[in-house]
């Protein structure tokens, strides 16, 4: 009987970089993996296996469905079993503390995206950090975890005075199949004094050296997450917020400052030692926690450590 494995999954993106894709790079350095059936435009992640069919137009959040309950980490936020012999609930709150964000990484291996992706060769700019936002839905909330027009301007120009390149990535959500709490057709904007309304995007071409990351995928030619993947091997470090996109960031070996306010991954400890994050790679993470409950009751995010560790690391 052939031991080979196919994976199955259409799960959220973060599930997918931490859950499916070290599975499935594990399977194939062991020669066990004979299959990937993905969402569309996920193939450059599974690089290392020679059939991947790209079939789902769209991602589920239902983990009962979505092919995440076929995958030794069933649950992105702990796994306990493993690692003290009791369920989540059965852990002392000490050690529920150092559960957070541990999965099981008897079989799991972080794919070497960086060296296989690396292209001294492509035409970026020097120097560069991304800068990754969105603006989605938050388990069916208005999004808070997001950079908003003021936070960029200050990070803006203190990158750029440092020298510093910037790619400024915020997906439409039209470049890859999207789950249940991802918007289409929504702005990041504010009013600037002297310029009216403005936009994060229009924030952009007011300088010479911040670059949007859509116009970099143009330049490049290949396909979004091929080029994302391109970009991000060469990138001096991340300012991103949370989710499956600080996931992505964590696979390069370069600082990442990330902002988070809802989900699992506010738990305390969530980004200790034993957390998927620091196994993803060697990169230095920086979480900065602002509780959504917190941000409603002040009335507004506070992005003044994402900002302190922006300076103290660049």
């Amino acid at each position: 009987m052939s031991n080979l494995k196919t994976i199955d999954i259409h799960p959220e993106f973060g599930y997918e970089m931490a859950c499916s894709i070290p599975y499935a790079y594990y399977l194939h350095k062991k020669g066990e993996l004979e299959k990937c059936i993905v969402p569309k435009g996920m193939k450059p992640f599974y690089y290392f296996c020679d059939d991947v069919e790209e079939r789902y137009t769209e991602r589920s959040v239902n983990n009962q469905i979505n092919g995440v309950q076929n995958l030794p980490n069933k649950w992105i936020h702990h796994n306990t079993q493993p690692h003290f012999g009791k369920k989540y609930s059965e852990l002392t709150e000490e050690d529920q503390i150092k559960a957070n964000g541990w999965l099981d990484y008897s079989e799991w291996t972080a794919p070497p995206l960086k060296e296989h992706y690396y292209d001294v060769d492509l035409d970026l700019p020097d120097n560069f950090i991304v800068v990754q936002n969105s603006y989605n839905l938050e388990h069916g909330e208005k999004p808070v975890q997001y950079f908003d027009i003021k936070c960029l301007y200050e990070i803006f120009n203190y990158l750029t005075e440092k020298g510093y390149s910037i790619i400024y990535k915020r997906p439409k959500n039209t470049e890859f199949p999207t789950d249940q709490n991802e918007w289409q057709g929504q702005d990041i904007s504010s009013e600037v004094d002297g310029f009216g309304k403005m936009t994060d995007f229009q924030l952009c071409e007011h300088y010479s050296n911040v670059y949007k990351f859509d116009d970099i995928i143009i330049n490049i030619g290949k396909s979004y997450n091929e080029s994302q993947l391109k970009i991000f091997s060469r990138a001096e470090g991340f300012i991103t917020r949370g989710g499956g996109s600080s996931i992505l960031c964590s696979y390069f070996g370069k600082p990442v400052i990330i902002y988070v306010c809802c989900s699992g991954d506010v738990r305390p400890g969530y980004f200790d030692e034993n957390s998927y994050f620091n196994q993803l790679s060697d990169a230095t993470i920086y979480p900065v926690v602002d509780l959504r409950a917190d941000i409603l009751k002040r009335g507004h995010q506070d992005y003044s450590k994402v900002l302190q560790h922006m300076k103290e690391i660049f």
